[in-house]
């Protein structure tokens, strides 16, 4: 039996907040910077989603549907297509007509859902499964958090929720000396197969592409290095384009891939769901504490621990009663954007990243407007 590679690709915008003051409370409740969602989405559009896409269109056709590809494409960043760029829809629907693509359910609104509040994750989750089915024609079979945030709770949720397969991170302090490239269970509900993200070789795509001088050649050799049964390989869609410019070979890395793969590994292509089928469970995936993929602990902390990022989520979903009982579609469209995690991942001040306390300020005088609305 063929050795597996999963390729699996996150796609998400956020909005963007605009500068929100404090005499704006009261005043005027429009929270987001319509001008950068704009520009930002057409600018990547034109850079990665669409050449991207022709090229991923190009490498089925070309290798008869044994190229394979994953994606989780967040609902706010399908409302951004719809709005600014609807061509980007239509080439995500060439891709699922193919047959060889495989769309991921995930929060609909890129959201800490299920680290905040269960109920608002899985109508999130049920939202996200009807967009999909809406937009692609096909219901979405596997599951992937927000940043492939997981726990053994989560997993148990998740599986609640209709999933047998969930895509995490294979994070060094769970695995131990297990190797990422193995089928694994959830220790709540075993039934629930996990795909555990191969870090190494996904980082070495994602954020050490040019430092590392990579090729498709080189990466190939680190692939054969791998000897189980499935290399998953985990990566934002922006990598191709956006965050690294065509100009440094990015593009040209994934368009000689697969041949390269396919000509000098006993690797195949598959789809995620695919791997049900295919591989047993090697053992039990244990993760009492929530993990994901993201800062050097793939912990929680680029999103949650310290006081800003913990003040604006309490203060946030402790709306959420009001939010659930409101009929006002613009303060339930408000809720939701606001819980975007990339609201939170501003507020991290571990890594003397761009100005945590004014976007604390700045997102609380927003908290501090909405809240007036639902209680008004």
């Amino acid at each position: 039996m063929k050795k597996s590679i999963c390729l699996y690709f996150q796609v998400h915008q956020p909005n963007r907040l605009r500068l929100y003051r404090f005499f704006d409370i009261g005043k005027d409740s429009h929270y987001y910077d319509d001008f950068a969602n704009r520009t930002i989405l057409r600018r990547v559009a034109q850079k990665c989603y669409l050449p991207m896409n022709a090229l991923l269109l190009e490498l089925i056709e070309a290798n008869k549907g044994a190229f394979k590809v994953a994606f989780s494409i967040s609902g706010s960043v399908l409302e951004q297509f719809d709005r600014y760029a609807p061509e980007v829809i239509e080439s995500f629907r060439k891709l699922a007509q193919t047959g060889s693509v495989e769309f991921l359910s995930e929060t609909y609104y890129h959201s800490l859902a299920s680290l905040a509040s269960p109920i608002e994750f899985k109508n999130q989750v049920l939202k996200h499964k009807a967009a999909i089915e809406h937009y692609f024609g096909v219901t979405p079979k596997a599951f992937r958090n927000t940043e492939l945030i997981y726990s053994d709770a989560i997993g148990e949720m998740v599986y609640d929720m209709g999933f047998k397969t969930m895509l995490t991170e294979g994070a060094r302090h769970v695995l131990g000396w297990k190797s990422p490239n193995y089928l694994y269970a959830n220790s709540i509900n075993p039934k629930l197969r996990l795909l555990l993200r191969n870090y190494k070789l996904s980082d070495a795509v994602t954020l050490n592409f040019v430092n590392n001088s990579l090729t498709t050649e080189s990466f190939v050799e680190k692939l054969k290095e791998c000897n189980e049964e499935v290399v998953n390989i985990f990566a934002n869609y922006e990598t191709f384009g956006e965050n690294y410019d065509a100009s440094t070979g990015i593009i040209d890395f994934m368009k000689y891939l697969p041949e390269a793969i396919f000509n000098n590994t006993d690797f195949e292509y598959a789809k995620p769901i695919e791997m049900l089928d295919k591989l047993q469970t090697m053992s039990i995936f244990d993760a009492p504490i929530p993990l994901s993929s993201m800062g050097e602990e793939r912990d929680l902390s680029l999103w949650m621990g310290n006081d800003l990022q913990d003040d604006a989520l309490q203060t946030l979903y402790s709306c959420a009663n009001k939010v659930k009982r409101s009929k006002d579609e613009d303060v339930i469209r408000d809720w939701n954007a606001l819980q975007d995690a990339n609201n939170f991942y501003n507020l991290c001040t571990k890594y003397g990243s761009n100005s945590p306390y004014d976007y604390y300020i700045n997102f609380m005088n927003i908290l501090t407007d909405f809240r007036e609305r639902i209680n008004g």
